[in-house]
């Protein structure tokens, strides 16, 4: 095989590069220790692993001659780590039709029957209230010094959101290592409607339907930035669960606790942002960036939410 070329594509939880050869395309992630310890990397390995050989459309790590996924770089910064792996043909698809949403149905259930019962040897984080809520309220308050009411809203909504997840009988809710971050973005149809999930990255162990949850977002967002009305919303998510109860069981509590994990996966997300924001040079986190995410919050509590 003989490299044609290599050029870089994105920079954010990783550096993230385009490999094409002659006959084949991939995709170099390089991670940063910041985000990601070498033993966490394994961990993503491993069940990026499990899940190929359970069948999971994914992209997966390409084995070196050496016989190691992992690969070893020494920068100027000090020792990085990095994945080949292998390309998610086709592209994101941001307006999904009815066939497209069954076979994500299909696909993230099938995902979930590899990782409802998979158990890795290397650590990953956990979603939970306290990692989703609690600290995360913690580690921002410094963003919201000119922003008080803003932080007390958030403050108290976590309180509510962690009161109404208690008081819900999550112990026979699905378990398991989510992927936490199933949006459109994260995965490729190709012509053929073939469908690849990809980006891993900050798969941890939580209730599996966090997974749900995080794909719901897609249409909220739809819905928030006007590009489709709340009832079609509503009617494709429901195709896709439907769909999703073809091959895997989720419950209607299950279902009815996505409005409260959403405002964890909102939070959570903002304390990364604003933890990370020296290392992964994401600029966009300011002010302005903090206001309009409360205002987001707001919407989406004040939309599917009821204390």
């Amino acid at each position: 095989m003989q490299l044609i070329n290599c050029r870089f594509l994105l920079r954010g939880v990783s550096d993230t590069y385009i490999i094409e050869a002659i006959d084949a395309k991939y995709v170099l992630k390089i991670y940063r220790e910041q985000h990601r310890s070498r033993d966490e990397i394994q961990g993503e390995i491993e069940l990026l692993n499990l899940l190929k050989t359970g069948g999971a459309s994914v992209a997966y790590p390409i084995t070196a001659i050496n016989g190691s996924q992992l690969q070893q770089f020494n920068a100027p910064e000090g020792t990085r780590y990095g994945i080949l792996f292998s390309y998610a043909e086709g592209a994101p698809v941001l307006d999904l039709n009815d066939e497209q949403l069954r076979t994500i149905g299909h696909e993230m259930a099938k995902v979930h029957n590899i990782t409802s019962v998979a158990q890795l040897s290397y650590p990953r984080r956990e979603y939970s209230i306290e990692t989703t809520l609690i600290n995360p309220i913690k580690s921002f308050e410094p963003a919201f010094k000119d922003l008080p009411d803003e932080y007390v809203y958030l403050k108290d909504l976590a309180g509510k959101v962690s009161q109404k997840l208690s008081s819900l009988n999550t112990a026979n809710f699905s378990y398991g290592y989510c992927q936490y971050d199933f949006l459109p973005k994260n995965f490729h149809f190709d012509d053929a409607g073939n469908l690849t999930f990809f980006d891993f990255d900050f798969a941890g162990k939580g209730f599996l339907a966090n997974d749900l949850m995080s794909f719901f977002v897609h249409f909220f967002m739809h819905v928030y930035t006007g590009k489709l009305r709340d009832e079609e919303a509503q009617r494709m998510f429901a195709v896709f669960v439907a769909a999703y109860r073809e091959i895997r069981e989720v419950s209607d509590d299950e279902l009815k606790a996505i409005p409260y994990l959403g405002v964890g996966f909102w939070i959570f997300y903002l304390g990364f942002q604003h933890e990370h924001f020296d290392d992964w040079s994401n600029l966009f986190f300011g002010p302005r960036f903090v206001k309009d995410r409360v205002t987001l919050i707001r919407a989406w509590v004040d939309k599917y939410c009821v204390f």
